[in-house]
C-alpha cells in the first residue's frame, strides 16, 4: 500500500490532471455533486445530510432517516455546525467527504473523524479537519457533525418513558452511528470501501470512539479505532454520570427555565435553551440501552468490540488543573484518591506552593498518558488484537499572542489538539513551520493511512512501530526523540492503574 501511495504522488507530481471521482454521485437520498480541492486529484463533498434535522418534535429524538431529493444537490458548502456558545443551529446533522478514487470500484480505506470540543463546541468543517493531504494519501476521508451540549447529551424522566428504547440523553452518539450507518449505505459511491472503516478522533472525539467501542449498535459499522488525548471518561480517570443522574440534572434544568413538561421544553428556541443550559455537564451517560455499563468495566472484562486500536496522547497535556496553594493540591488530592492519596503525593510532591503546581501539572499530563496506555492495552485482549500507542513531542510554532489551544503551555507547545495538523498532514501558511514539522506530519499521517489500510500503521519507509507490551510500555515518539524521556514513569503509571481498578470496584 505504502507503494502504491508513493506512485500516486509521483505521478501527481508530473502532472497530471485527471480529477477525482465523476459528479454527481447516486447516494441513497439523491444525487451529490462536489467540488474541487486544492489538488486536482482530490474532490470534496461538503454538508450531505446524513439525518434529518433534529428540530421541532425531533429535539431529543434518535436520528431520523434524511428526506429524498430530486436532481442533483450541490455539495459545495458546509451544513452548519450545531448548536454551542452564541453560534450554531439545530438542523445540523451534515457530514463531509474527501476522495481522490477514480471510480467507485477502488474500494479505499475510509476514516472517519469524530472532533473533539468538550462535547459542547466543535465541528466537522474546521478548517484543521481538511482531508485533502490524507485523501491524496489513498483514504476515503468523512468528517460529521454532532449534537453538543444539552441538544446532543440531555436526559429527564419523560424523555426515558417516550423512547421505545433506553438510549435517550446520548443523542449525540446515536448521530455518529446514524452518520456511520450512512457510510456503510455510501461510500462505496466515493470509492471507498465500508468493510474497511476506521473511526477517530480527539479529545471528546476520541471518548466518541472509546464509546462507540462499546455500543451493541455501532459493532460491525468500523474495523479500527484511533484515539487521541482521551478515552470513555474524556481526560481523566472516572465514572460516567448515570441515567438517574442525568434524568435528575434534566428536571433541574427544566424547573429553571419554567417548562412543567418536556413538549414546553422542546417549544423553546434553540438559543434560550443553550443559554438555559450553559457549557458544562456535557458527555455520554450509561443510558443501559445504547451504553449499557461503565465502558471501564466493559473493557476490562474484554466485552467490546475487537478492533485493532492506535491510542496516545501529548507532551504538554494539561489537565491537573492550576492549585492555589500546596494545601489545596494536597486536600484535592485526599478528597479524589482516599487511601491512594500518600502514594500519590510521593510521586508528585507539594512541598510548596510552586512545586504544588508543577505536580499538578506533570500528574496531569501523565493520568492522560495512563488513560491512553490503559485503553490499547485492554483493548489488546492479552495479546490477540494488535494495539499501538505514541507520545506526541513535537513544538509546533507558535503564532504571535496566540490564544486558544495552539497557544503554549508553561512546559511547551506540544499541548491538547497540537497534533491534529500533523495527523491531517494540513499545515497551514499561518506560522513559520520548519522541515521537521514537515517530516512529523509526513510520517504521522503515512501511518495513519497505513493503519486504515490494513489496521497495522506500518509500511515501506517508516521505521518500525512496535506493537504495544504491557511490560514494555513502549509508545512510538513523535518529535524531539530526547524529550520521549519524559513520558511517566512505571511507578506513575502503576499508581492511575490501582486508582482506575479501584473505580471499578
Amino acid at each position: 500500500m505504502y507503494r502504491a501511495i508513493v506512485i500516486a504522488a509521483a505521478f501527481c507530481v508530473l502532472g497530471t490532471a485527471k480529477a477525482a471521482i465523476e459528479d454527481p454521485v447516486r447516494l441513497d437520498t439523491g444525487m451529490v455533486s462536489g467540488t474541487t480541492t486544492g489538488s486536482p486529484d482530490v474532490r470534496v463533498f461538503k454538508g450531505i445530510p446524513f439525518a434529518a434535522p433534529p428540530v421541532g418534535d425531533l429535539r431529543w429524538r434518535a436520528p431520523k432517516p434524511a428526506a429524498h431529493w430530486d436532481g442533483v444537490r450541490k455539495a459545495d458548502q458546509f451544513g452548519s455546525i450545531c448548536m454551542q456558545g452564541t453560534t450554531g443551529n439545530e438542523d445540523c446533522l451534515y457530514l463531509n467527504v474527501w476522495t481522490g478514487a477514480k471510480a467507485a470500484s477502488e474500494k479505499r480505506p475510509v476514516m472517519v473523524w469524530i472532533y473533539g470540543g468538550g462535547y459542547t463546541s466543535g465541528s466537522g468543517s474546521q478548517a484543521m479537519y481538511d482531508g485533502e493531504a490524507l485523501a491524496k494519501k489513498g483514504a476515503v476521508i468523512v468528517t460529521l457533525n454532532y449534537r453538543l451540549g444539552v441538544f446532543g447529551f440531555f436526559a429527564h424522566p419523560e424523555l426515558t418513558r417516550e423512547s421505545d428504547r433506553r438510549g435517550a440523553a446520548n443523542f449525540g452518539v446515536m448521530d455518529a452511528i446514524s452518520a456511520l450507518q450512512w457510510v456503510q449505505k455510501n461510500i462505496a459511491a466515493f470509492g471507498g470501501d465500508p468493510k474497511r472503516v476506521t473511526i477517530f478522533g480527539e479529545s471528546a472525539g476520541a471518548g466518541m470512539v472509546a464509546n462507540l467501542m462499546t455500543a451493541p449498535q455501532a459493532k460491525g459499522l468500523f474495523q479500527r479505532a484511533i484515539g487521541d488525548s482521551s478515552a470513555w471518561s474524556t481526560a481523566t480517570i472516572a465514572l460516567l454520570k448515570t441515567l438517574p443522574e442525568a434524568e435528575e440534572a434534566g428536571v433541574k434544568l427544566a424547573d429553571a427555565m419554567g417548562a412543567k413538561s418536556l413538549g414546553e421544553l422542546r417549544a423553546k428556541p434553540a438559543d434560550a435553551v443553550l443559554k438555559g443550559a450553559g457549557r458544562g455537564g456535557a458527555g455520554p451517560i450509561v443510558d443501559g440501552w445504547l451504553i449499557r455499563e461503565e465502558p471501564g468495566k466493559v473493557f476490562a472484562e474484554g466485552k467490546q468490540t475487537e478492533v485493532p486500536v492506535i491510542t496516545g496522547s501529548n507532551r504538554d497535556e494539561s489537565f491537573g488543573g492550576n492549585p492555589r496553594s500546596a494545601q489545596d493540591f494536597i486536600e484535592a488530592a485526599r478528597k479524589r484518591f482516599g487511601d491512594l492519596a500518600d502514594n500519590y503525593l510521593k510521586l508528585y510532591p507539594a512541598t510548596s506552593d510552586e512545586q504544588a503546581r508543577e505536580s499538578a501539572f506533570y500528574s496531569g499530563r501523565d493520568e492522560m498518558a495512563f488513560i491512553m496506555r490503559n485503553w490499547a492495552r485492554l483493548a489488546s485482549d492479552h495479546g490477540k488484537t494488535k494495539t499501538f500507542v505514541y507520545y506526541f513531542t513535537q513544538q509546533p510554532p507558535v503564532l504571535p499572542n496566540a490564544r486558544g489551544p495552539f497557544a503554549p503551555g508553561p512546559h511547551g507547545s506540544a499541548t491538547h489538539v497540537s497534533e491534529i495538523l500533523y495527523v491531517f498532514d494540513h499545515l497551514d501558511t499561518s506560522r513559520a513551520w520548519t522541515d521537521a514539522d514537515r517530516q512529523v506530519a509526513d510520517t504521522m499521517s503515512s501511518y495513519w493511512v497505513n493503519f486504515a489500510t490494513t489496521g497495522d500503521p506500518n509500511g515501506k519507509g517508516l521505521a518500525k512501530w512496535p506493537v504495544y507490551d504491557e511490560k514494555t510500555k513502549t509508545a512510538m515518539v513523535f518529535g524531539n526523540q530526547p524529550e520521549g524521556a519524559q513520558a511517566p514513569t512505571n511507578e506513575q503509571l502503576a499508581f492511575f492503574q490501582a486508582y482506575f481498578e479501584k473505580l471499578l470496584k
